[in-house]
Order: structure tokens, then sequence, then C-alpha cells
């Protein structure tokens, strides 16, 4: 009987191609408006160190990582999104591998990790996150982003008379659940990404030995306003809390 991976690496298997539309070169309109911005805030300088994107997909930031200096090594567990990043940016070290294992990497072996909207879409968070911790070199760090598990925006609605977002959950919050989403935009398959509360990310943080250096909400800066391609983008950009941003230590 298919497992929880099994199902989650088939469906972005089947999602890839349109994952790669979704992407592009530069990221999609949320990474772009939203949260790249404060990817690279903490992450800094990457100029000459050895860098893991955690869970890479077709490989845009693997490849914008590797143009700012750093040696990359990019891992997916969807075959077919690794071999779409290969075709695409052959000069980086893509590899096929879970985030949960890190089965082709050894201990201490990056400066910087970073897993751009990953961690919901695993069904073994602290696992994964034990993973990450186990690769870096201590004093190295991690920076995890992925989507608000407090606003669920396939959730989300505006009503009509007040204009007010109303966010609806068919179940607990608090309790942790693989979740199937009907497929949206140019996507032709349903969505699996797995809920879980905010503390319980924190949580795996701390047990695997992580300190956390800092924290954010991504929202759109001022000066990013004129690449919003219409109002409601914008609007939804700055009222919206699309993603969190952690940053990690391993002491």
């Amino acid at each position: 009987m298919p497992t929880d991976f099994d199902e989650t690496r088939d469906f972005w298997n089947r999602a890839a191609e349109d994952w790669r539309v979704q992407v592009g070169h530069t990221g999609d309109m949320n990474r772009v408006l939203n949260s790249d911005p404060v990817l690279w805030q903490f992450a800094g300088n990457v100029a000459n160190l050895d860098v893991l994107d955690a869970g890479c997909g077709t490989g845009y930031l693997s490849k914008q990582l590797h143009d700012r200096g750093a040696r990359v090594t990019g891992i997916d567990f969807s075959d077919r999104m690794i071999a779409i990043a290969r075709a695409q940016y052959a000069a980086i070290d893509f590899r096929v591998d879970s985030c949960s294992t890190l089965a082709t990497i050894g201990d201490a072996q990056f400066d910087l990790l970073v897993s751009n909207y990953v961690l919901m879409d695993l069904p073994d968070l602290q696992t994964a996150v034990d993973a990450f911790h186990r690769v870096l070199r201590p004093g190295g760090a991690a920076v995890l982003v992925f989507s608000h598990p407090c606003f669920p925006q396939g959730g989300a609605t505006t009503h009509n008379e007040s204009n007010n977002i109303i966010y609806r959950w068919k179940s607990s919050y608090f309790d942790p659940r693989k979740c199937v989403d009907p497929p949206w935009a140019h996507f032709t398959t349903d969505f699996i990404w797995f809920h879980r509360p905010l503390s319980d990310y924190w949580k795996a943080f701390k047990n695997a030995g992580f300190a956390v250096t800092d924290f954010e909400e991504p929202r759109i800066a001022p000066e990013r306003y004129p690449l919003a391609p219409s109002p409601h983008k914008l609007k939804n950009s700055k009222t919206r809390p699309y993603s969190v941003a952690f940053q990690l230590q391993k002491p």
C-alpha cells in the first residue's frame, strides 16, 4: 500500500512540468514580491560557501545561489524535477535524494542550507530537520521558508461587502493532518501537503538542536510595489501572510 511519502513523491513527479512553468527561472510572483528578499537577507553573502538547496524542485533557486558565487548542491526526491533541473542548469550538482534522509550527503558538509517552500510538503518533519542539522557544519545556518500554517490561502476568501479576508478551517488548527487540495491555475493534479501548527515547526527545530536566530512573516516592501502586476496582487501582498521564514543556526 503506498505510503504518504510515495504518494507525495508521485504527485510531484506528475506536477514537475507544471511546476517548471510556475516558478520559471526567477520564482513565482509570491516569491518575487514577498519571500525571496527575506530569504536573501537571512542567507547573507553566499559567495564561496558550500550551500545545499534542500527540495530544489526544478532548480531556479540553486541557479541564483550559483550565480552569487556559492558551491551548490540541489536535492529533490522527485526524479522528474531533478531531470528538469539538470537539463536547465547543467553546471550545478543535482541529486535525487529525500530531505527526510539526505542519504547522498555526509555529515557536516555545508555552510548553509536553504529550503524554500518545502517543509509543509514533507510527511515527516522531524526526520527532515534532523537531517538538515546533520549535514551542516558547526556554526552553519539554515534558512527555511514555508507556507504560513496559520493562514491557509486555499481557504481564503474576500467578503464582498466589507472587503475583509476570511480564512476557513475544516478541522482543528492544532491537529496535524494530510491535506489534499484541488488543482489551481494551470495545474492538472490535486496538491498534497501536510498541515502542522506553527509550534510544531518551532519544536522540531529545537529538538534537532538548532537555535532560532531570526524569524519573519514576509510581506512586500515598498520598493517592490512597482513589481506587482495588478492592484489586487499588490493589496494581497500587503495584507495576506503567505509564508513564514526562519533563520536557524547549528551551534
